[in-house]
Order: structure tokens, then sequence, then C-alpha cells
């Protein structure tokens, strides 16, 4: 990084209103990496200043789709250029195994950029439909305005290109708010950002704490806030926007359950869970931490699972070899070991894992992988969201029963069912109640799949065709001809041009 003294607002770095920092520690070493500029209140108010007077007067609303869409394709050619930087960028702050960060941190963000661009161009910005009562309807589909995005730690460059990119594409201008523990990639994305050639007063990327994040969300001159975080801090998100009558999507929590039909092979469930569980070391809203088993065949299935999970490598997360790294941050680390002791004290039986400091590190916010089985679907580690890499086994009589153990939480944001049968796979994922699932597979991030949750798991849809939607005000404009005007018989002239 080259920008760690200043603060990205409209298209400018420029300097902070204080001398405060956020200090970016290793997860791994536990040593301090760098310190960067925190974000106050005002520089807030300036950085929505500037985005305000950006939408409000300047020319980017009202810039065709396709200039907007040939500067997020330019874009896309600056990033890739530059992806194993970022990797490591991502790998230094937040701990992900250097693997995983080039495979799914920063490969996805680039394929969803382009992905973005090619939706766009099929997207109907106006259209013309016959109305029912006579004469036409033109729908035009217009920018919502100055948009705050708000960032969490897990997947962050991943997150900030899903709410950047629809953004910039609809038109409107947006101020990111990045999680304190992630600043780096945020200010990665900003040095790309200042190479195209953007308005003055559309992107800006502030850093900063939860206090500078609660005073974007309130801020009188945004228009829409797109939040991904936890339940709870959602809930506080959509109070202030419900009482600003100010739109809002949420991203939020996840509980989510992969069910494991009879028909299954164990060795490919078990390779499978370790995506779907552990990817991103458990730290991911869409794991799927709830595997339910049908009774039966519990015992081969688990042997099957624990025999995978046990050969993990965990530790150093700049060693290729390695899949599970440390927690984001010592909280959250203590936060994970406090559910595993819980966990034990209500009667879970440890199978794998457990809340000591893994044999193959001796500094760092690691977890073991974790798996209990014996789990009671009343239990905390059964219906709270751990985020970590800690797995619960949940056994099934049949189907029906499988789907009630699924629905048996506050969440719905993911899940997947596991069987050759593709049919009765679908039937039980229908049943489900989740806003996206995987069959043989765990939910893929598609940028063209509609992502988002039902029940606690958050409102409204990022990707896609919806994802775009998500960022645009629908007008509609009846049209019915003026009736013809009379016609006209000029008055006769005489020779000398004086009308009779």
């Amino acid at each position: 990084m080259t920008k760690t003294e200043h603060l990205y607002i409209g298209g400018r770095w420029v300097t902070p209103a204080t001398t405060d920092t956020l200090s970016v520690i290793s997860p791994h070493t536990e040593q301090l990496v760098t310190r960067v500029p925190a974000a106050a209140p005002a520089d807030i108010d300036r950085a929505v200043a500037a985005a305000r007077a950006a939408f409000d007067h300047g020319p980017w609303p009202h810039t065709p789709p396709a200039e907007r869409i040939a500067l997020i394709r330019r874009l896309a050619e600056l990033y890739t250029a530059r992806e194993d930087e970022l990797a490591t960028t991502i790998t230094t702050e937040m701990g992900a195994p250097i693997t995983f960060a080039r495979s799914a941190h920063v490969k996805l963000p680039g394929v969803m950029m382009r992905a973005f661009a090619d939706i766009a161009e099929r997207f109907p910005w106006r259209e013309t439909r016959a109305g029912f009562l006579g004469g036409d309807v033109a729908v035009e589909h217009e920018p919502v305005g100055v948009v705050a995005a708000v960032i969490p730690w897990n997947m962050p460059t991943f997150l900030i290109v899903a709410k950047l990119i629809p953004a910039l594409l609809a038109g409107c201008a947006i101020v990111v708010k990045p999680s304190p523990e992630t600043p780096l990639d945020a200010l990665f994305m900003a040095e790309l950002l200042e190479q195209l050639d953007l308005p003055p007063g559309v992107v800006s990327i502030l850093p900063g704490d939860r206090d500078t994040g609660q005073h974007l969300v309130a801020h009188p001159g945004v228009d829409k806030v797109s939040f991904t975080g936890s339940t709870a801090a959602g809930r506080q998100v959509a109070q202030v926007c419900g009482g600003a009558l100010r739109r809002v999507s949420l991203e939020l929590g996840g509980k989510s359950a992969a069910v494991v039909l009879d028909d299954a092979d164990p060795d490919d469930v078990a390779e499978g869970m370790l995506v779907a569980g552990l990817m991103n070391s458990g730290q991911a809203c869409v794991a799927q931490t709830r595997v339910l088993l049908p009774r039966h065949r519990h015992d081969e299935f688990l042997d099957a699972l624990v025999a995978r999970i046990e050969k993990l490598t965990v530790g150093d997360p700049f060693d290729p070899a390695t899949r599970v790294g440390p927690m984001v941050s010592q909280r959250q680390q203590q936060r994970v070991r406090g559910y595993i002791t819980q966990a034990r004290d209500h009667g879970a039986r440890l199978v794998l894992g457990g809340a000591e400091l893994p044999e193959t590190v001796e500094r760092g916010w690691y977890i073991r992988p974790t798996v209990f089985a014996d789990v009671e679907d009343s239990m905390p580690i059964a219906r709270e969201e751990v985020f970590g890499p800690v797995l619960t086994v949940h056994t099934y009589t049949d189907d029906d029963h499988a789907v009630r153990i699924a629905d048996a939480t506050e969440y719905g944001l993911s899940g997947s069912v596991w069987t050759p049968d593709i049919d009765r796979g679908l039937a039980i994922a229908r049943h489900i109640r989740s806003g996206t699932l995987g069959i043989n597979q765990p939910y893929t991030m598609d940028p063209v799949a509609p992502f988002g949750g039902v029940k606690r798991s958050g409102i409204g849809r990022e990707f896609g065709h919806e994802g775009l939607a998500g960022y645009l005000d629908t007008k509609s404009i009846s049209i019915r001809q003026a009736p013809a005007a009379p016609h006209r018989v000029p008055a006769a002239a005489d020779p000398e041009g004086n009308r009779s």
C-alpha cells in the first residue's frame, strides 16, 4: 500500500480531519502491520457532501449506461493486473489462507465486475409498454441517489465489489465504510478507482469504527444504505433507515444446514463439507455449519467427515498447504472458544477439536476445526451463528424431519442438499426456508444468482439482475397522443397582399 496517511474522499486523497488511526494487526503473528487513518464524523460529512453534489449537480447520474459499463470494464482490467498483490494484502490483514485468498477473496470480485457489466448491457434501462387503458407507458430506471455501503471484515473486497459496482453502474454516488479490521484492501481499491475518469465526488472510501458507520448510516444526505454484517447490527441499521424512510438492503447472519440424504456418498459429502462448512476458516455467513445426517447411516457419514477434517493443515496462512487459518481478531477467537466450552457444558459430544490452541501453532488467533455430535436443536451452538470452524452434527429420521431441523432456526441465508437424485434434492431444497441453496455443493456465489436471506438473515438481494435493480428507482410515464389540431384554410388575399 502506498496511501496509508490519507483518506479517499470524492476521488481525491485528502488529509483526515483528526489524527486518529486504526491499527492493523496480523492474526497470525499478533504483531502490528500498519496504521491507517480513521475517518471521523467530519470526514463522513465531507464525503456525503461530495457525493450529494456529484449526484444532484454532476454528470454521473445522466451518463449513458454504455459509458458507465466501459469504466467498470476498465476497472476490472486494472484489478486483474494486481490480483496477487491484493491476495497478499488480504491474508496479511485478516488471516485468510493464501490459497483461499487467491481463489475466492480475489478471483471472485474480478469475475463479478465483468459479470455485472454484462448484466448492465442487457438491463432494460428504458422500455415502452402498451397500456391497457389506452396510450403507452414508458418505464425508466434511474439511480436511487447517494449510497452508504457498510462492509464487514470476513470477505472484504468481494463485498465492496458487490455493492460498489452495481451502484456505479446504476449511476449512484457512493460512500464505502470498510471494517476497522480490514482497511487495507479497501484503500487498495481506492488506488484503482483513482485511475478511472470518474467525476469528482462519485466515490469515497473511509475506514472507520462502529461510530463512523453509525454516523454514515444516519446521515441525512444518504438515500440508500447497503449493509452486510451481524443480525444485531442490521436491526439497528434497519431502525435508523425505517425512521428516515430510507431505502435499505441487509445481508445478515446465517445458521445454515447441509442436508445429507441417505443415498449420498460419504467421501463426496466429507470433501464437500470442507468447503461448505469450513470455508474461510468458518468465517462465512453462508457456511453450512449444521450437518444433518440420516439416522441409519449416521456413524458412516460422521466417520468420513472427521477423517477428512483431521487431515486439514492448520497454521501459517501464507503456507499454500494451509486450509484453516486464524480468526480475524483475538475477540473473535475468544467468542468461538466460548461457544465450544458452552456446548460441552450443555452436553454436546466433542468428536474433534476443542478450545485449545492447535498443536501446529505457538501463537496467533487460531481455533481448531471442531465437530460436535449429539447436538440438541435447542442448544445455543445449534441456533446461534458461531462464525468459526465449528460444525454440529444432527440426526434425522426421514426427509420431512430433515426439513424441519433445517428450518429450526431464526436464520435463512444458505444451505445445501447432498444426493445423487437431483429431483429428490430439489424437492427438499424447495421446502427449506432459505434465500439460497446448493445441490451437491455449497451455495456458489455466482454473479448471476440473486443472493440474500429470509427471516433474520436479511432484506433484499445482491448479485444478478436483482442486485443492479436494488440501486435503481423505477419511474413510469403514461403517454397519450395529443389530439390532432383542426385543419384551417388560409383566408384569401387581395392582389395588394391584404387579407380579406
